[in-house]
């Protein structure tokens, strides 16, 4: 249970300082990115924010369903990303892009070590 506490925190601890970032710098991450709005990004934070409480809640609870659901929202994050790379609907910067592409490959990280170790910890006969 200790390694998956430890991968959970992780990604809890990721997504609370991201979110902190781009609230407090959301007009620099802005400009980074090349585009005029920044709306966008105080309130990715503010979801990254309640996402990481997500997390810190199933660090306790350890409810199998939860923590594949949080694995989920992980690598939709990483379609996502891969998606806004692909076809770069908002012209975003090339460093923009960038840096979408190292948080995509740190979260796709999170995801996978995430499963590898509930897949030891909770088997599937022991579903929540």
């Amino acid at each position: 249970m200790k390694k998956l506490k430890e991968a959970l925190t992780v990604n809890a601890i990721f997504s609370v300082v991201s979110g902190i970032i781009l609230i407090l710098l959301n007009r620099q991450i802005a400009d980074l990115f090349g585009v005029k709005n920044n709306t966008v990004f105080w309130t990715i934070g503010l979801i990254l924010i309640c996402f990481s409480a997500t997390i810190w809640y199933e660090i306790f609870k350890l409810r199998r369903l939860a923590i594949l659901w949080i694995i989920i929202q992980d690598y939709a994050w990483v379609l996502g990303s891969l998606i806004l790379i692909i076809f770069n609907p908002f012209q975003i910067t090339a460093i923009g892009n960038l840096i979408i592409a190292i948080i995509a490959f740190i979260v796709l990280y999170l995801g996978v070590n995430q499963m590898i170790v509930l897949n030891k910890i909770l088997p599937t006969k022991n579903r929540v």
